[in-house]
C-alpha cells in the first residue's frame, strides 16, 4: 500500500520511468497493421475528385448544379453513417474470436464495395455499395486494439507517431489515384479510347485500384498477421453461449497506472498474463466516464477534423468574389499532398519526443486551441487575396494554416492513448475502441454535410458570409470543452 502512495504521490518517479529505454517495436508486425490501414483512407477518399462529376452523370440532380454538394456530401457521409451503426459490433466480436478473422472480413467488404461502387450506374447503386462499404469495415477499431497490444508503456507513443502515415499516405494517394484515372477514355484515349467498358463505366478503373489493394491487403494478413487475442472462441460459439460468457466475472488486475503519463511500465506480454484470467465485459460495464471522456473528445476532435476538411478544398476552390481562393485541381491536390506529407514526417520524428517531454493532455490541449486560428486564417486569405491576388503573401498565409493543421492532428496520436488507457480491462479493449469509433462514426456522417451545407449558405447570403466560421469555431469550442475533462495523468483501474 505504501508503494502505490509513492508512485501516485510522489512526482520524482516519473522521470526515472520516462528515461527508461524504449523497446523496440516489433516491426514486422507493426508494417503489416500500418499497410493495413492503407486500406480505408484509399477507398474513402478515392471518390472525392470524381464525385461531383458522378452526381452530375448520372442525372439525379437534373442539372441544378446547387445541389450537387447536397448528393456529394451524402456520399461522403453514407460511409461513416453504416459504419457507426456496426463499428462496435465488429470491436466486441473481436475481443472473443480473435482480431484476425474481423479484419479479413473488413477488407473483403471494402474490396466487393468498391467494385460494386465503380460498376454503378444509378444513385441508388451508389448509396447501396457505400453503405456496404461502410457496415462491412470494423477493422478501424480492431487496428488500434492490435495496436495496443503488440507494443508496451515504452513504445506505445512512437507507434502511435507512425499512424498518420497511413492516413496521410492514402489520403494523398487515393485522391490523386481517383482524379488520374477517372474517365480514362478521356484522359488517356490512345489507350482507352476504343474500350466501351471503359466509356460505360468511366469510374471503375479509379475505383478498382483500392478495390484490388483490398485484396492485396487480405492476402498478407491471411499469410502473416499474427492473432493478437490469446484466448478465443469460434463464431458459433460465440453466439451459442453469449449471455453466459458475458455474465462470467471479470478477475485479474488493470495494470494502468496514475503514477506517469503512460500506459504501465509493464510490457505487453505481462499485461495480457496479467489480464489472461478476465473476460470480455458487457456493454453496459464499459460505459464509465473515463471510456466515455475518452471517446468523446476522439468524437469531438474527429468532427472539427473532417468538418474543416470538407470545407477547405471547397474554399480553396470557390471563386475570389464569392469568399474563396478560386485555386484549380491541380493546385489544391498539390497543397493537400505537401500537407499530407509534412504530416507524416512531422509525427514520425517528433511526436514520441514531444510526448515525453510534455504528456498527453498538453499536447492535446495545444493542439486543439490551434483549431481558432486554423479557421480565422479563411477569411483572412480571402480579403488579402483580393487584394493582392495569389500573391507571396497569401501563399505564405496558406504555408502557416498547413504548419498549425500539422499541430492540430498531434491530438489523434493522444487522444489514442487515451482510450487505450480508458479500457476498463485488456479483454475488453477492442469493445473499448469500437465505443469510441462509434461516436467519431456517427460525427462523421454528419460533419460533412453540415460543414459544406454553412459554406453553402455563407456564399449564397452575402449577410450569413460568417456562418461557416462561426460554426467551425464553435466546433472548436466544444473541442476545447471536452479537453479540460482529461486528467493530466492516465486513468488507473480500482479494482
Amino acid at each position: 500500500m505504501s508503494q502505490q502512495q509513492v508512485d501516485e504521490e510522489t512526482p520524482l518517479l516519473q522521470p526515472i520511468q520516462q528515461k527508461k529505454a524504449r523497446t523496440p517495436l516489433p516491426w514486422r508486425q507493426f508494417s503489416i497493421i500500418l499497410f493495413l490501414q492503407l486500406a480505408e483512407p484509399l477507398t474513402s477518399q478515392v471518390i472525392a475528385p470524381f464525385t461531383p462529376q458522378l452526381i452530375r452523370d448520372i442525372g439525379i440532380t437534373n442539372g441544378d448544379e446547387t445541389r450537387v454538394g447536397y448528393y456529394v456530401g451524402l456520399m461522403h457521409s453514407l460511409f461513416f453513417a453504416t459504419q457507426a451503426l456496426t463499428v462496435l459490433h465488429w470491436s466486441r466480436i473481436s475481443d472473443h474470436i480473435g482480431r484476425k478473422p474481423v479484419i479479413l472480413t473488413g477488407l473483403f467488404g471494402l474490396s466487393i464495395s468498391m467494385y460494386c461502387f465503380g460498376l454503378s450506374r444509378t444513385f441508388w447503386g451508389l448509396v447501396l455499395s457505400r453503405a456496404l462499404n461502410g457496415a462491412l469495415n470494423g477493422n478501424i477499431g480492431v487496428i488500434k486494439s492490435m495496436m495496443v497490444e503488440i507494443t508496451d508503456s515504452t513504445n506505445l507513443a512512437q507507434a502511435y507517431a507512425y499512424m498518420p502515415i497511413a492516413w496521410s499516405s492514402g489520403g494523398t494517394i487515393g485522391p490523386l489515384i481517383g482524379g488520374l484515372l477517372s474517365r480514362p477514355a478521356d484522359q488517356f484515349p490512345n489507350i482507352f479510347g476504343h474500350s466501351q467498358f471503359m466509356k460505360t463505366y468511366p469510374y471503375f478503373l479509379a475505383c478498382a485500384v483500392p478495390a484490388t489493394f483490398s485484396i492485396l491487403a487480405w492476402v498478407v494478413t491471411f499469410l502473416f498477421l499474427q492473432e493478437t487475442v490469446s484466448t478465443r472462441m469460434s463464431l458459433w460459439r460465440l453466439l451459442k453461449g453469449k449471455s453466459r460468457e458475458h455474465s462470467t466475472p471479470v478477475k485479474g488486475p488493470v495494470t494502468l497506472t496514475a503514477s506517469t503519463d503512460t500506459l504501465s511500465t509493464e510490457d505487453t506480454p505481462q499485461r495480457a498474463k496479467a489480464d489472461g484470467g478476465s473476460k470480455p465485459l458487457p456493454l453496459r460495464s464499459l460505459l464509465v466516464p473515463r471510456v466515455i471522456i475518452a471517446g468523446g473528445n476522439y468524437a469531438a476532435l474527429s468532427l472539427l477534423d473532417i468538418a474543416f476538411r470538407a470545407v477547405q478544398p471547397v474554399f480553396f476552390a470557390t471563386p475570389l468574389e464569392l469568399g474563396g481562393l478560386g485555386l484549380d485541381p491541380p493546385h489544391i491536390g498539390n497543397i493537400l499532398a505537401v500537407y499530407g506529407v509534412i504530416n507524416g514526417l512531422f509525427q514520425i520524428f517528433f511526436f514520441a519526443d514531444l510526448h515525453d517531454r510534455f504528456g498527453s493532455k498538453m499536447i492535446y490541449s495545444v493542439s486543439m486551441a490551434t483549431g481558432i486560428p486554423i479557421i480565422i486564417i479563411l477569411p483572412i486569405l480571402n480579403a488579402v487575396a483580393r487584394v493582392q491576388g495569389l500573391s507571396l503573401t497569401v501563399w505564405a498565409i496558406v504555408g502557416l494554416q498547413l504548419a498549425l493543421l500539422v499541430i492540430l492532428n498531434l491530438a489523434y496520436s493522444c487522444v489514442f492513448i487515451y482510450i487505450a488507457a480508458a479500457s476498463p480491462n485488456q479483454a475488453s479493449l477492442g469493445a473499448t475502441n469500437g465505443i469510441a469509433q462509434l461516436g467519431v462514426s456517427i460525427v462523421r456522417a454528419i460533419g460533412p454535410a453540415s460543414a459544406t451545407s454553412m459554406f453553402s449558405l455563407s456564399i449564397k447570403n452575402p449577410h450569413h458570409a460568417w456562418i461557416v466560421y462561426y460554426y467551425l469555431i464553435a466546433l472548436v469550442c466544444v473541442g476545447i470543452c471536452m479537453s479540460l475533462l482529461l486528467p493530466r495523468q492516465l486513468w488507473k483501474n480500482h479494482h
